[in-house]
């Protein structure tokens, strides 16, 4: 996977090369993320369309926040996709999500024992 799950070098602009900064927001972002994965998946189960555009239009900017491009792109299509009130593809979608999650956990990881040194 050539696409990098974070751009780190965004993240750090926006948060001044704060890098303590940078990893509690990678914490909150993650304790963020359960809770509207849990209700997005809900909301696609429910075919609750409003509710599908809100908690993805929410994802994205959280996503865009900690510069997770790939997440924040998929995020996007979902939201677009429920603004056309349509779902197709949108299983595989959340679960293109759940990989970039994982991965953005690796990273955050990493990145948290490097900043610890």
């Amino acid at each position: 996977m050539s696409e990098e799950i974070i751009d780190l070098k965004d993240a750090l602009e926006r948060v001044q090369d704060d890098k303590e900064l940078l990893a509690e927001l990678f914490d909150i972002y993650q304790e963020d993320f359960v809770i509207k994965r849990k209700a997005l998946g809900e909301a696609v189960t429910a075919g609750d369309i409003s509710k599908i555009k809100e908690i993805a239009h929410s994802m994205k900017g959280s996503s865009g926040n900690i510069s997770a491009k790939p997440l924040y792109a998929t995020c996007l299509k979902i939201e677009m996709l429920a603004k056309e009130g349509k779902t197709d593809g949108m299983q595989q979608m959340i679960a293109d999500i759940d990989g970039y999650y994982e991965r953005i956990v690796e990273f955050a990881v990493k990145f948290k024992k490097d900043v610890s040194g």
